[in-house]
C-alpha cells in the first residue's frame, strides 16, 4: 500500500497525462499481486494423465491428514470430466496420486521441482494404477513413496 500514496498525492490536480503515467506505474506492480501456489486441498482441480477414461478431477480430501497434497500423496477425488466409453465414469469417487504440483518441492541437491499445472494419477484401492500409460514428466520423488509401477509406465522421469 506504502507504493501507492506517492502516486496519487503526485496526481493530484494534475489531468489526464498525469493519470495515464499512473496506469503505467500499477501495471509495472502488477507482479507483486501473482497468484501463490499452494497445496493440492479440497476444491482443487486436478488434470488425470493416464488412459484410465478420467480428464478431470476435483480434490475432495487428502490422505496424509495434514491441510493439503504435495508431490507423491494420495486424495481422494471426484471425476468431474471423463470420456464417453472409459473404464471411470463422470462423478464416480476415486483414489488418485498427485503426480504434477505447481507448488515447489525441493530436492537434497538443492534444486526445486515445480510444474505449470496441477496432475494426477488414479489408482486402485490397493494402490496400482488403474490405466496402463502415464502421459507427461514424472518427477522421480514418487519412487520414495513406493508408487514404482507409475513409474515404470511413465514415458519421461524428471
Amino acid at each position: 500500500m506504502a507504493h501507492f500514496l506517492p502516486v496519487g498525492k503526485a496526481l493530484f490536480g494534475r489531468g489526464a497525462a498525469a493519470c495515464q503515467h499512473s496506469v503505467g506505474v500499477l501495471r509495472s506492480l502488477e507482479p507483486f499481486s501473482q497468484q501463490l501456489r499452494t497445496f493440492v486441498q479440497m476444491g482443487t482441480k486436478l488434470k488425470v494423465v493416464d488412459n484410465s477414461g478420467a480428464k478431470l478431477i476435483c480434490c475432495i480430501q487428502s490422505l496424509k491428514g495434514r491441510k493439503g497434497a504435495r508431490l507423491g500423496d494420495t486424495i481422494v477425488a471426484s471425476v468431474k470430466e471423463a470420456q464417453p466409453r472409459g473404464k471411470i465414469k463422470k462423478g464416480q469417487v476415486v483414489r488418485a496420486v498427485v503426480v504434477r504440483a505447481a507448488m515447489p518441492r525441493g530436492r537434497c541437491d538443492g534444486s526445486e521441482v515445480k510444474f505449470d499445472d496441477n496432475a494426477a494419477v488414479i489408482i486402485s484401492k490397493q494402490g496400482e494404477p488403474i490405466g496402463n500409460r502415464v502421459f507427461g514428466p514424472i518427477p522421480g520423488e514418487l519412487r520414495k513413496k513406493n508408487h514404482v509401477k507409475i513409474l515404470t509406465l511413465a514415458e519421461y522421469v524428471v
